[in-house]
């Protein structure tokens, strides 16, 4: 049993102090008692690790490699997609676990206790399955090992190019996958995960209305009884328009009458809904997986997360693309978005929460939710998924509280983050992750081997 002692600590009832907390050796928390004195390790401020809900690991190789424009003069989030595909088809198996190791390290170095991979990245270039047709969600697990991160892996069942159900692509063939294949897949990957970390699951997901028919669609909840279930739902104006055209009704008009969305069911993005279909989303128990940081580059809209929380809807944070990985970002731009749309300040408070509460505490309940993982509360029985942050620096100076979680997230950054555990597994440290160096080293080696890739 290993005990951490926490000078203030956010509980399920709330802020309390001298807090301690029994991690027992399966990486559950056995107890936690307020009111104790100070005993073996010793954190000024400690809360519940968030779950980062949706990530392409791969595409963190790309950051930076995608800001000039092209001949066409309305560069967007097509041409941008366009450049991933050309650039995916380099990548090898090595290449995927290294990349998706340094992802889940600065991931754990933000504040994160777990990540749900959006993985679709599953055959050879030119779509032919590895012998062994799981061989890249092995990848995934084999990095998850390497930095003790918590991990949900999501195969993604990508089968057309359009509602049209055109081919794939050339960059897209390597997704791709027929109904029966991807049950061989999905039940291969479900294989390797029965053999890794206890604490590691296994969910699916249809990439989208766009690459999944109609009919495979509607089964999907009888398909996939036990969830959870992560699909990308009304990113960008073109899909609202495509799904419109060959379906008759826009993208989430079409899942909420035709899907039966539920509580296990985390729709991405979704920067392109009417408030009719914002309440209604809001209103079925899943839950919206927000990117703002990628949502922001790849210029998909804005989340009307004001009305969505108002109808008690429940959020999770991802960084999708990977472009830039920063928990206190993802929070912060969140809001901002808000401010900026509605002409107001501190948007998503409540009478009763500051900004920071409200959202920290929303992203903690919705990423439980979202990865079926049993975390987001610092309570027994509970995943020991906990961060804790430096407040000694300047940033969080003076500040307790909700207001030192509103500092963090609005005047600090994540270099505020000193220690972070998951599922009791102390993989941070001085804001540091133990392995950083030798994780660090293989991502250089594999960026050099790519280079020119783009």
């Amino acid at each position: 049993m290993t005990t951490i002692w926490a000078e203030t600590a956010l509980l399920p009832t709330g802020w309390a102090s001298g807090v301690s907390v029994e991690i027992a050796a399966d990486g559950r928390i056995g107890a936690v008692q307020a009111d104790m004195p100070a005993q073996d390790t010793r954190v000024p401020m400690l809360l519940p690790a968030p779950v980062n809900v949706h990530s392409h690991a791969f595409q963190r190789a790309m950051a930076g490699l995608t800001e000039r424009r092209g001949p066409d003069p309305t560069d967007s989030f097509w041409t941008w997609r366009q450049l991933m595909f050309r650039f995916l088809d380099r990548l090898t198996p090595e290449h995927i676990e290294a990349i998706t190791a340094l992802v889940q390290m600065e991931m754990l170095e933000a504040g994160y206790g777990a990540s749900v991979e959006f993985h679709y990245l599953h055959h050879q270039p030119g779509g032919i399955p590895y012998d062994n047709i799981a061989e890249m969600s092995e990848r995934v697990l084999a990095a998850a090992d390497q930095t003790g991160i918590g991990l949900c892996l999501l195969p993604v069942h990508y089968q057309y190019g359009g509602c049209d159900q055109r081919d794939l692509t050339a960059g897209q063939i390597r997704f791709g996958n027929r109904m029966e294949t991807f049950q061989r897949l999905h039940a291969a990957a479900s294989s390797a995960v029965a053999s890794a970390a206890a604490d590691t699951g296994i969910g699916v997901a249809p990439h989208s209305l766009r690459a999944v028919g109609m009919e495979d669609l509607k089964a999907y909840g009888s398909a996939f009884p036990d969830g959870p279930i992560h699909m990308h739902l009304a990113e960008q104006k073109a899909e609202v328009d495509e799904v419109r055209q060959a379906w008759g009704a826009r993208p989430v008009e079409w899942a909420l009458d035709s899907m039966a969305l539920d509580h296990r069911w985390c729709l991405i993005h979704c920067t392109q809904m009417t408030p009719q279909e914002t309440v209604a989303l809001a209103r079925s128990g899943a839950v919206a997986g927000l990117c703002p940081i990628t949502e922001s580059s790849l210029g998909d809209g804005i989340f009307d997360a004001v009305r969505w929380m108002d109808s008690d809807g429940a959020i999770a944070i991802g960084s999708d693309s990977n472009i830039r990985i920063s928990l206190s970002e993802e929070l912060r731009t969140l809001d901002y978005s808000q401010r900026l749309r509605d002409g107001t300040r501190a948007a998503l408070a409540s009478p009763e929460k500051s900004t920071g509460r409200r959202l920290f505490d929303a992203v903690l309940a919705g990423g439980a939710q979202a990865s079926g993982r049993e975390t987001g509360r610092i309570a027994a029985g509970c995943w020991a998924d906990m961060v804790a942050f430096d407040t000694a620096s300047e940033h969080l100076w003076g500040r307790a509280r909700d207001s030192a979680l509103d500092s963090w997230i609005f005047a600090g950054d994540d270099r505020l983050v000193s220690d972070v555990w998951s599922a009791g597994r102390h993989m941070v440290s001085g804001g540091q992750h133990i392995r950083h160096a030798q994780i660090v080293a293989a991502y250089k080696r594999t960026i050099e081997s790519l280079q020119g890739a783009l």
